[in-house]
Parts: C-alpha cells; structure tokens; sequence
C-alpha cells in the first residue's frame, strides 16, 4: 500500500489532529464535577480551529483534481472551497457557544460539544470527497449520528431529549431509503464509483428508482419538502446554537454532495431529465410551503426553521441544468447564507441566554433596549430577503441567473413571487423590533466577547460578499460541470 496517498487527505488528517489534541485536552483541563475547576474553555478550541482553516482556506491557482485509494477519495480546488466555507461556520458556531457552555450544567460537557461537533465536520468532509457510495454513506453516518447527540445535549430539558429521538429515528429512516437506492443502483450498473456509473449506468426502471430514493433520502438532509416535517420540531427542541449548525454547516455540505453526486452519477440524458423534473417540483413546494408556514410561526426557532427549509429551495435552485455556473452560485449562497444566518443565530441566543425569550412578541421594543442586536438582526434579516446591497440580494441573483441561463425561466418566475412573501415575514421581526412596544420588553444587557466576535464576523460576511465581487469571480475559477 502506498501510504503517501495519505498526504491526498490533508484537511481530514489536520482536523483530526484538532480532534485528538482536543479529546486529550478535555481529559486535563475539563473542569471537575464536583470542584467546578478546571480551565477549559472556548479559547483552545477556536484558536486550534482557526489555524486548521488557515491552513487549509484556500486552493491555489496550479492545484489540480487528485484521487487517492483507488479513487474512493477525491481532490478537487472546488471541494477545499466548500469545506473551508463549513470551518468558518463551525468556528462562528463556537463563539456562539461560549455563554451557553458557561451554564452551570454544561461546564463539564464542553468537551463533549466541542468533539462531537468536530466529528459531524469529519464526517462532512468524507462526504464532500467521496468518489465512491460506500466512502460517501460512511462520512454521511460520520456526519449524522453525532448530530443526533449535540440536538439532544440539554438531555434535562424535555424538548431537547424529544428533539434528539426525532432526530436520529428520521435520521436511521432517511439513511435507509438513501442505502436502499444505491443498492438499486449498484444492481443497475454494477459500481460504486461515482466516475464509472456515467459510462456502466443504463436508464431504466432500476436505476430511475434507484435516483428516486437517493434523491429523497438526501432531501432529508436538506429539509426539501416533503421531506421537511422533523425541521420546525428539531430545531425548537434543539439548543439553539446547535439550531445554528443544522440550519447551515450541516445543511451547506448536503446540497453540495447532492449536486455533485447528480452531475458525477446522472449525467445521462434521460436520467438527466429526470431529476431536473424533479427538482422543478421539489423547489416549486419547498420554497412556497415552508413561506406560508413561516407566516404563522410565533416562536421564533420555529420561525428560523421555516426560513431554512425555504432557504434550502433557494440553495438548491442553481443545480437546475447542471451547468458550472450553478454550482458557482450553490457555493457562493452557502457562503453569504452561512453569515446571514448565523449573524441570526447569533442575537436569538444571546438574547435567550440573557432573558430566556425566545418568541416573535418578545422582540417587541428591542430597538430600545439594545440597538446594536436589532440593527445586526435587521441586517441578517434583509440578507436573508434578498435585499440590496446586501450579499443576500446578489446571492439570489447569482442563482437565479443560473437557472435562468439554463432554461429555467417558470421556476425563476416562481422563486421571484416567493422572495417578496418571504420579505413580508421577515419584516414582521424588524416591526416588532423597531414599532411595537411591550410591557415588559428585554431588558438592557451586554453580550460576551466571544459573541461579539462572531457577530462582527457575520456583519462582515453580509456587507462585504456582495460588494467584493472577487468572492465569486474566485469561486468560478474551480467550478465544474
């Protein structure tokens, strides 16, 4: 065995260095049960994972597609963009954690947070660099059952432990079905491997069946309707800093192995025109439903769960017609989405921390409490609408360019109607937070350090990626068709 192939897996192998410098960490430094000492904190795993991501951000103009184990591990500029999008996401997600993981009952599980979410990133990353099912549905399980885990991490909290049992029996039911059509279609073309089904797969009842339930068992990941129902449950019983890192990290690696695996395995003309059928349908149903459902959310992760699963249609739109450009704008709108909505995430938790108000009405008058938490949350909000100048709008422009440009134009039409109920709802947030007065509004406080940070990196990310356009333009430089 040539063990040089080793070198091929670089970013796997510098986070699970992070991993285990990080396990041996917790055995030392956790703080003790009974004593409470300990010096374990937020600060070694964000520096650790912040010199994982600078080593790892970028490609380099020269760097070209490799493979490694006989081609079950694959290589590409395109996919070290992607999981570099996803360590950005996760180290938000850190600093989010900070105040959370203060609590009293979570001081000798911060270790636990921060290696189970660590392994649900090895795992994305497995996925994303999958050239054969087998290595894609380890990193898919790698990925999904520590999840499982960090939705149920207030196991005391009744919500939390019923969100965790929904989440890993959907989770075992979505695998299933997913498994079940690779079967199908390793019957249908006898490999595994992502490069060989385009020239041994035959278009058929077989491997139309077999597409049917991969599609669908990746629409669970995803929360493309109607494979959504667990969402609004899962992420209102979920903590809300692990709501964050669904609704995004792990959202954004899915819909960018989902379009790869179509471009790689379906690229046949028939069975080409198929998922591009179906997808026109699975848009059309995602973006409209979860918009009505949205209107009529009262608590706001619920709320923030239906604009994710409308947001997963957007993600997905680019895939239509299988072009460069739409896996350009898939990556782009990971990106600016990724800081949109964490930017949100970020001011309902701290807001939840401090006052333990979690629903729409209590927002109301925050504007005239804390200011700065209702401009950062205005902001994200008008990101996440599509509102310019914010990147949010050249997102969506991105997107629908692609779709468009690939013929799509009744699809784009109907993505333009949604976009305008989806800045109705959003702006019932910022009506709430700017005209309405309550009785008993939050009251005046200041977030952490380590909050502030991450909101200023989100603030960062929702002005300056629509205006940098060389975010975009660098994106393309590694995209494929």
């Amino acid at each position: 065995m040539d063990y040089s192939q080793f070198l091929y897996m670089h970013e796997e192998l510098s986070l699970l260095l992070v991993i285990t410098i990080l396990f041996v960490a917790d055995l030392i430094m956790c703080p003790d049960k009974k004593s409470g000492r300990g010096v374990y904190n937020t600060c070694l795993p964000v520096v650790l994972l912040t010199l994982h991501t600078v080593l790892n951000l970028l490609p380099c103009a020269g760097d070209t597609a490799t493979s490694a184990f006989g081609g079950m591990y694959q290589h590409t500029p395109m996919m070290t963009i992607v999981k570099s999008v996803l360590n950005v996401g996760t180290l938000v997600v850190f600093l989010m954690a900070h105040d959370w993981l203060r609590r009293e009952e979570n001081k000798v599980k911060q270790g636990e947070f921060y290696l189970l979410t660590l392994f649900t990133l090895l795992g994305m990353y497995f996925m994303i660099s999958a050239g054969h099912f087998l290595m894609f549905f380890i990193g898919l399980e790698l990925a999904s059952i520590p999840l499982a885990g960090l939705v149920a991490f207030d196991k005391l909290r009744y919500e939390s432990a019923e969100a965790g049992a929904k989440f890993i029996l959907l989770a075992l039911f979505s695998s299933a079905l997913l498994l079940y059509g690779v079967s199908l279609l390793y019957g249908a073309a006898g490999t595994l491997y992502f490069d060989e089904f385009f020239s041994q797969l035959r278009p058929g009842l077989l491997s139309v069946l077999g597409m049917t339930f991969f599609v669908t068992g990746m629409g669970f990941k995803i929360s493309l309707v109607p494979f959504h129902l667990w969402t609004a449950d899962t992420y209102q019983g979920a903590p809300t800093v692990v709501t964050g890192y669904l609704s995004v990290v792990s959202k954004g690696a899915a819909a960018f192995v989902l379009l790869t695996v179509l471009y790689k395995v379906f690229a046949l003309t028939p069975l080409f025109e198929a998922w591009n059928h179906g997808l026109f349908w699975i848009i059309i149903l995602t973006i409209t439903v979860a918009n009505l459902f949205a209107i009529r959310q009262k608590n706001l992760k619920r709320f923030m769960a239906f604009s994710a699963i409308s947001q997963a249609g957007y993600v997905i739109l680019p895939v239509m017609g299988g072009t460069a450009q739409g896996m350009t704008a898939l990556v782009y709108y990971l990106l600016v989405y990724m800081a949109a909505n964490l930017g949100a995430f970020a001011v309902i938790n701290v807001v939840e921390q401090r006052s333990g108000k979690i629903n729409i009405d209590d927002y109301d008058g925050l504007y005239r409490t804390n200011p700065k938490l209702a401009f950062l949350m205005t902001l994200c909000l008008f990101s996440l609408a599509g509102i310019p100048p914010f990147a949010g709008f050249f997102s969506k422009f991105f997107g629908f360019m692609a779709a468009f440009n690939a013929g799509e134009h009744l699809l784009v039409f109907i993505a333009l109607v949604n976009t305008v109920i989806s800045l109705y709802y959003y702006l019932l947030i910022v009506k709430a937070m700017y005209i309405k007065t309550s009785d008993s509004p939050i009251a005046t406080f200041k977030s952490d350090g380590y909050t502030r940070v991450a909101l200023a990196v989100c603030l960062l990310g929702v002005v300056l990626l629509g205006i940098v356009g060389t975010v975009y333009n660098y994106i393309d430089t590694f995209s494929y068709a």
